[in-house]
């Protein structure tokens, strides 16, 4: 007996465009398919697709899915990519948000989505994904483990006090900077925080990783370019507080004295294309860029 197809369908459950995009696409998918859904939007997805075949998606069920169909904006992808990281498995956006770096189609493209998710036909493209562990009393445990698809950011806690952070990268000093915060960015990330902060876009097959100061007070604070298996080390001066955010999703307080250690996480994150397209182009179409340039404008 032949073992059904699953396949992953991740949205914001309070977010009723996402909802009714997912619906439309699992009520256009062959009665063969298994379709894996957050636990919050189960009840309405059965509610408006009733013959769907509906499971939740948790730890032990996610394995098994071909693809995570992602419907929203990059903050919803970047979630739903986080949990397919460690399983290997691809990622597929379709974009409901603003810009939508991480989306592969937008919603006019629903007909193709449907015909490429049942053919298993399309472009795997890997992108490195870097690790943070925070160290705070025990210098030999971390006190919390997080990933990070876009990047990590070390921030003051306060508004009114910069921190205060030496930098090392491969165990070497680098730098003291005084300033509102540190970034380390993947490629992916570097069309983010990064680049509204001042560091350069990144291909993002490209093998590498960015430091990026955040209003530091010094002489030198540009972005660095690190190599993929380098390692940095931010030790958060006392006594100013921080805290640590891992894509703009997850948080944790850093109290002064804590330290952080970076680097690149063993799992690649894999985003599924329905055709090769290359990031030249996206760049432009997201960002709107006049390829003309600027002096005829208007």
């Amino acid at each position: 007996m032949n073992r059904s197809r699953r396949i992953a369908v991740w949205i914001h459950a309070s977010r009723l465009p996402a909802l009714e995009a997912a619906c439309q696409f699992i009520d256009e998918l062959p009665t063969d398919m298994e379709c894996l859904v957050v636990p919050a939007a189960r009840q309405q997805i059965h509610a408006r697709v009733p013959d769907a075949r509906l499971a939740d998606i948790t730890s032990s069920s996610l394995p098994s899915a071909e693809v995570v169909v992602v419907f929203g904006g990059d903050g919803t992808i970047l979630r739903a990519a986080v949990r397919a990281l460690e399983c290997d498995i691809p990622v597929l956006g379709v974009n409901l948000g603003h810009v939508g770096f991480l989306a592969e189609l937008e919603m006019s493209q629903m007909p193709e989505l449907v015909h490429h998710v049942v053919t298993g036909d399309f472009v795997l493209e890997r992108r490195m994904t870097i690790e943070m562990e925070l160290f705070t009393d025990d210098p030999e445990t971390p006190a919390w483990k997080s990933v990070a698809i876009n990047e990590v950011s070390l921030e003051k806690a306060a508004r009114t006090k910069m921190i205060d952070c030496f930098v090392s990268i491969d165990g070497l000093p680098v730098s003291r900077w005084a300033c509102d915060g540190i970034l380390v960015s993947t490629p992916t990330g570097s069309s983010a925080y990064a680049f509204s902060a001042g560091g350069p876009v990144m291909w993002p097959q490209l093998e590498a990783y960015q430091v990026v100061p955040l209003a530091a007070h010094a002489l030198f604070a540009r972005a660095m370019v690190l190599a993929p298996d380098s390692y940095v080390q931010l030790d958060l001066l006392p006594p100013v507080d921080g805290v640590v955010c891992c894509d703009g999703l997850r948080n944790k307080s850093v109290p002064g004295g804590s330290r952080l250690m970076i680097r690149r996480h063993p799992h690649d994150m894999v985003v599924a294309r329905l055709y090769e397209q290359p990031f030249t182009s996206r760049l432009v179409k997201k960002f709107a860029l006049p390829i003309e340039g600027w002096r005829n404008q208007g």
